[in-house]
């Protein structure tokens, strides 16, 4: 099958060469001078890829990608942007284009992003078949990585521990066009900092005591594929240099080497501490946090979805006595609502310990409560006598922790509202109804 390309751009020497390399390519090709023309050409027939400049005579092309992903979400879309115009790429991604060019275009580059492009139109994948529930939070999260998949711009993901952050960040590397490709997992807080340059970038033999062969670092090993930063909170700030740089320039230097390496990559990225925070105590370099956190993604908390634990807990009993050669179990009615009660301040992974110690010290086929050993840290904190009066109880904690917030963040209700994960708009609703304003 032969795919179709629209070219969107106003320089005849421009549609030309775009035109010539993707023909080479076997990929017919429609020029579009204009945003008006393109309009008029997308409504006759199905394009594969769409590459378009983002300057042009009668519009915006960031407002094209925008309009564009609504109308025709199938089609992958990569913008060109003049030499240095790296926020106004990094906008066209968060509207929804899947990757950038820079002119002068780079053939190579050009030739990779279309072949990606083409990948995506080809997948047929459908995520979300490893996050198991149907609360309305977790089907929240699998529409949104099944519209990050596809895409090639950075993706931050937080969330508490424990909440599967990796395996989000598997799942978008696994539906998108890279996933044949490899993932690579980088915990940033587990490796010494001293090494972790030369773990990241590789080195050359003699470049360092030790350093007795050539090697190949992460960013390398990743080449074509993702490479997932996890923990990316304990990076230290002289890395936070080299890495900003690194996804800036798309290149790479191994320790005591004078050559630069090109790597294609995409970069996904994950910590449970908060970064704007971090950024606002000078603990964490805001450009870098700039380019990371292209697309945001937050993992909800257990607690935020109660209904997603008995299936949880069956699936999760299942796979460790299958594991285990073990009866099949189940839980009792009271064990199960002792799960619904609890916090869960360690979240999935916190489930899955309770459960394994359960099956490993409980004698017969059906866990108890008391086989639970739940932690005090989980249980909820609330006097019998407040039991009457819930309604109340659950608006005086809303209130403190607004006003925890607010303290701590001195009044500044955008820091607030971001540090307790809700919208400045919401935010201002809450402190009017709680006579907080």
């Amino acid at each position: 099958m032969t795919h179709i390309a629209l070219i969107i751009d106003d320089e005849p020497d421009i549609l030309e060469l775009l035109g010539i390399t993707l023909q080479r390519m076997g990929i017919d090709c429609q020029p579009a001078r204009d945003l008006r023309e393109a309009r008029a050409l997308l409504k006759t027939r199905r394009f594969d890829i769409c590459l378009t400049d983002m300057r042009l005579p009668d519009g915006n092309g960031i407002d094209f990608v925008g309009e564009a992903q609504k109308k025709y979400p199938a089609m992958p879309i990569a913008v060109i942007t003049a030499h240095g115009s790296m926020d106004s790429a990094i906008a066209a991604l968060k509207f929804g284009a899947f990757d950038f060019l820079t002119k002068p275009v780079d053939l190579d580059a050009l030739r990779a992003i279309v072949k990606n492009a083409l990948d995506i139109s080809r997948t047929a994948r459908q995520p979300g078949h490893d996050l198991i529930g149907k609360s309305e939070p977790l089907l929240e999260l699998k529409r949104t990585i099944n519209k990050v998949s596809r895409s090639q711009a950075p993706v931050y993901i937080s969330g508490e521990s424990g909440t599967g952050k990796e395996r989000v960040a598997r799942m978008i590397h696994a539906c998108g066009p890279r996933a044949s490709r490899p993932f690579i997992p980088v915990n940033c807080g587990a490796i010494p900092g001293d090494l972790l340059e030369s773990e990241l970038f590789g080195h050359i033999k003699g470049s360092f005591t030790g350093a007795i062969m050539d090697k190949k670092g992460l960013f390398q090993a990743a080449d074509g594929g993702a490479l997932f930063l996890d923990e990316l909170a304990e990076l230290p700030q002289h890395m936070q240099v080299k890495l900003l740089r690194a996804i800036q320039e798309k290149t790479i230097r191994p320790v005591g080497s004078q050559k630069e390496i090109q790597v294609d990559i995409r970069i996904l990225s994950a910590t449970n501490k908060d970064l704007h925070r971090l950024v606002d105590e000078d603990r964490f370099r805001q450009d870098l946090f700039y380019r990371i956190n292209v697309i945001a993604i937050k993992v909800p908390p257990l607690r935020e979805r109660i209904e997603d634990i008995e299936p949880l807990a069956d699936h999760i009993i299942g796979k460790i006595t299958a594991k285990e050669a073990l009866p099949r179990a189940r839980l009792s009615g009271p064990a199960l609502s002792a799960l619904k009660g609890y916090a869960f301040p360690g979240n999935i992974r916190e489930l899955e310990n309770i459960l394994e110690r359960a099956l490993a010290l409980g004698s017969g086929n059906v866990i108890e409560e008391r086989d639970l050993q739940l932690s005090d840290a989980g249980k909820p904190d609330i006097r019998q006598e407040d039991i009457t009066d819930l309604p109340s109880l659950l608006i005086e904690v809303e209130r403190q922790q607004i006003l925890d917030a607010l303290e701590k963040t001195r009044w500044n209700k955008t820091r607030a509202a971001r540090l307790l994960g809700i919208s400045f708009r919401a935010l201002r609703y809450r402190l009017s109804k709680l006579d907080l304003d």
